[in-house]
């Protein structure tokens, strides 16, 4: 006998718990941040070699566009490093339980975006 296998999914309806909402976060920040190094050491390095090129570059900086993009790197950075603590302690096999683990998941998502948000005032 055949099995009745669905024919799409509908990703709508596919509901993650909280834990695979951090891991898949964890993933995506760790690509983002991986391809924000390039443009990240370009603007580092066009900005320490004379003073006429760090007038532009932070004139770019400056652009609101811009900040936003870094603001969006600063969550990336932030959330990746809380998250892979998170991670390093499921590694030796600390708060593997079901709700430790939904506890620890929520907490790293609110150290992220609180320290993102405080960050960016910060430096906005």
């Amino acid at each position: 006998m055949q099995k009745q296998r669905p024919k799409h999914l509908d990703l709508g309806k596919i509901r993650l718990p909280v834990p695979g909402i951090v891991s898949i976060l964890h993933r995506i920040s760790g690509v983002a941040l991986f391809f924000a190094l390039p443009l990240l050491i370009y603007l580092l390095s066009g900005s320490l070699s004379a003073a006429e090129t760090f007038d532009s570059y932070h004139a770019v900086v400056a652009h609101p566009l811009m900040k936003l993009i870094l603001i969006g790197f600063l969550w990336a950075f932030l959330h990746h490093a809380t998250a892979g603590v998170r991670f390093l302690f499921l590694d030796i096999h600390k708060g593997l339980e079901l709700q430790t683990a939904r506890a620890t998941a929520k907490i790293v998502l609110a150290v992220s975006l609180s320290l993102t948000v405080i960050l960016g005032a910060i430096l906005w």
